[in-house]
């Protein structure tokens, strides 16, 4: 078993979203340790917030398991471009789309281009997402506010909403919820409050899309270590991140991918509506 690093971590901070390789530690995605039998091959993905951390696991692991993809991402190319590297090299063909999925006229952009460059469209991961912290209900902007809930919920209808058209029985459609969706952290007020819509999107949706034989679920993760963790928590906050979980360390976004290949390959066919906590032990009621 790989060891995990555990807090305390160095003290780190980077503008958001922030950057992979200015991590201590650098996270895991599996580069070097995860291995594909051919659950997806031949399948075709959109992941959103593809380029780094959560996003570049589950783009690595759908391409060791026989995937082609696309990779949307907001604009860190250095990251979305270290990501495509990868992805090429296990011969699979991979696109990157940058731009803002608060956009419904960008979404509508990811997946034309995914159809027309992979050729049809098996897999939707919606997993981009904005997160800020703050202490003070007065000190969140209208703003702030309105641009979470399209970057995290309003993003998922937009992007399944172009997407369905051409997706056929057997699709699945993956959603990033979060343990905050049942226990929301209240210095996470705009975030936690989207995660727990799209919870609720995911539930909803599967049913109304059962009989198109079109399978929708969420992935909940605990505490992962990420870009988003030094660049939207203060300094405090990351030295002890992962802590508040009964494994006492976060995640490492390698440690999340089964679940995104279970819920995406064609063995999971009576599994919709459901939703696959990773949370380092910390129950979800």
């Amino acid at each position: 078993m790989t060891e995990r690093a555990k807090p305390p971590f160095d003290s780190q901070q980077q503008s958001p979203p922030g950057k992979t390789l200015r991590m201590s530690p650098v996270p895991d995605h599996g580069e070097t340790t995860y291995r594909g039998s051919g659950r997806l091959k031949g399948k075709r993905a959109i992941i959103t917030g593809g380029d780094s951390g959560i996003g570049r696991a589950i783009a690595i692991a759908f391409a060791r398991e026989g995937a082609d993809l696309a990779i949307s991402y907001l604009d860190e190319h250095e990251d979305a471009k270290a990501t495509a590297e990868l992805i090429e090299a296990e011969g699979r063909k991979v696109i990157t789309i940058s731009g803002d999925v608060s956009d419904s006229n960008h979404c509508q952009l990811i997946v034309s281009r995914s159809v027309s460059d992979l050729g049809g469209l098996d897999i939707l991961v919606n997993n981009a997402a904005r997160q800020r912290s703050f202490k003070n209900l007065e000190d969140i902007s209208d703003e702030e506010w309105e641009l979470t809930f399209r970057t995290n919920i309003h993003s998922m209808f937009y992007l399944v909403k172009a997407a369905i058209p051409h997706m056929k029985a057997g699709s699945s459609i993956i959603n990033t919820a979060s343990v905050n969706s049942d226990m929301p952290n209240p210095t996470l007020l705009a975030y936690a409050t989207t995660k727990g819509a799209i919870q609720n999107f995911t539930g909803g949706l599967a049913q109304l899309l059962a009989e198109q034989g079109i399978r929708v679920n969420a992935v909940a993760p605990g505490p992962i270590w990420t870009p988003l963790i030094p660049a939207t928590l203060p300094e405090s906050a990351v030295s002890k991140f992962g802590l508040q979980v009964p494994m006492k360390r976060p995640g490492q976004p390698a440690e999340l991918v089964s679940a995104y290949v279970m819920l995406a390959e064609d063995a999971s066919s009576y599994t919709s509506g459901a939703t696959i906590a990773v949370t380092g032990g910390k129950p979800i009621i």
